[in-house]
């Protein structure tokens, strides 16, 4: 379980791609440095895409969890 509250939640469930990372893009673009994301939401291929992204975008992942088929990803820009 993550620790940080985030400073920005992008809730995106029942979404399904591209929607959850368009929103979380929005989000990283709009967060300051160092603050912390968490992106929720119900789409399979977003969250595996989601990560990647964090990843190519050079920012950390602070974790991925899922319960009851909704996740939350932790990013911090």
């Amino acid at each position: 379980m993550i620790k940080e509250k985030p400073d920005i939640v992008v809730d995106c469930r029942k979404e399904t791609c591209p929607i959850p990372l368009i929103e979380t893009r929005k989000a990283i673009n709009s967060a300051k440095t160092g603050q912390v994301i968490e992106v929720i939401g119900t789409h399979p291929v977003s969250k595996k895409e989601i990560p990647m992204a964090v990843e190519a975008m050079k920012l950390k992942l602070l974790g991925v969890e899922e319960n009851d088929g909704v996740w939350h990803i932790f990013i911090q820009k």
